[in-house]
């Protein structure tokens, strides 16, 4: 296990901090190399890095934190201060599957709450903790940006619309047996937690154009603009007539 102190500096256990083989570390280095280059200032591309990191070792190491501070001249300190402040990056090994249960505000009251704590009975664990078998790591999740959908899951950051206790524990249920789950929008299948890390260090899976990009809830604004004919201020032009405005407030 890992954690980190008052002054957000991150702790790992020994193990952790064990060297890479050469061919891991041979292929980080190629890896680092090929983001580095997209930043005037290499210290810029710390965040992709620690993905990296997390691609290979599942969360943020002792070797991992190393690793960064060497390539981008920064110290450990530096580097760990980073991986404790956003959440995305793990402090301790990550399950193969993250599950968020959002419980923000409108979430919680469609049923968020109910479906964590339901979820988190079947599992047997609770916010931030992974089942034994390593395959689920349950989370409480602030929001997940998409209130339309209310209540929303998110496993892996794909998006679990219009949720229910039932629905989220057959989610659970299975990715822990390992059957290709489609999310609600976004990919054609949810991919296991190293290999978002990659895509979110930047090296692309061929999954961008798969899936749903946004579903009706999200597109009925627009809707509704193209049935009135209305057009955002300035648009090709022309301003709202006082008439448009006066129908928008209704």
């Amino acid at each position: 296990m890992s954690g980190h102190d008052a002054s957000g500096h991150l702790h790992v256990s020994p193990e952790s901090k064990a060297p890479y083989a050469d061919d891991v570390l041979e292929r980080l280095h190629a890896d680092a190399a090929e983001v580095i280059a997209r930043y005037p200032q290499k210290r810029s591309a710390l965040l992709p890095l620690l993905h990296l990191v997390q691609s290979v070792d599942g969360y943020v190491t002792g070797r991992g934190v190393s690793f960064c501070a060497d390539v981008l001249d920064l110290t450990e300190a530096e580097v760990s201060g980073v991986a404790t402040f956003y959440t995305q990056y793990k402090r301790h090994p990550n399950g193969e599957y993250t599950v968020g249960v959002c419980t923000n505000t409108l979430c919680a009251i469609m049923g968020g709450d109910l479906i964590f704590d339901r979820v988190s009975e079947h599992l047997g664990i609770g916010h931030d903790e992974t089942t034994d078998d390593g395959r689920i790591t349950l989370e409480r999740v602030e929001c997940n940006a998409a209130c339309d959908y209310a209540p929303v899951v998110m496993a892996n950051w794909e998006f679990f619309d219009n949720q229910t206790p039932e629905s989220t524990i057959g989610l659970v249920d299975d990715l822990r047996a390992g059957k290709d789950v489609v999310p609600t929008r976004g990919a054609g299948k949810v991919c296991t937690f190293k290999e978002v890390s990659r895509v979110l260090a930047g090296f692309e899976d061929g999954r961008a154009d798969e899936g749903v990009g946004a579903g009706p809830a999200s597109l009925l604004g627009l809707r509704i603009a193209n049935d009135r004919g209305w057009t955002a201020p300035g648009a090709q032009g022309s301003q709202p007539s006082p008439a448009d405005a006066k129908e928008g407030s209704k």
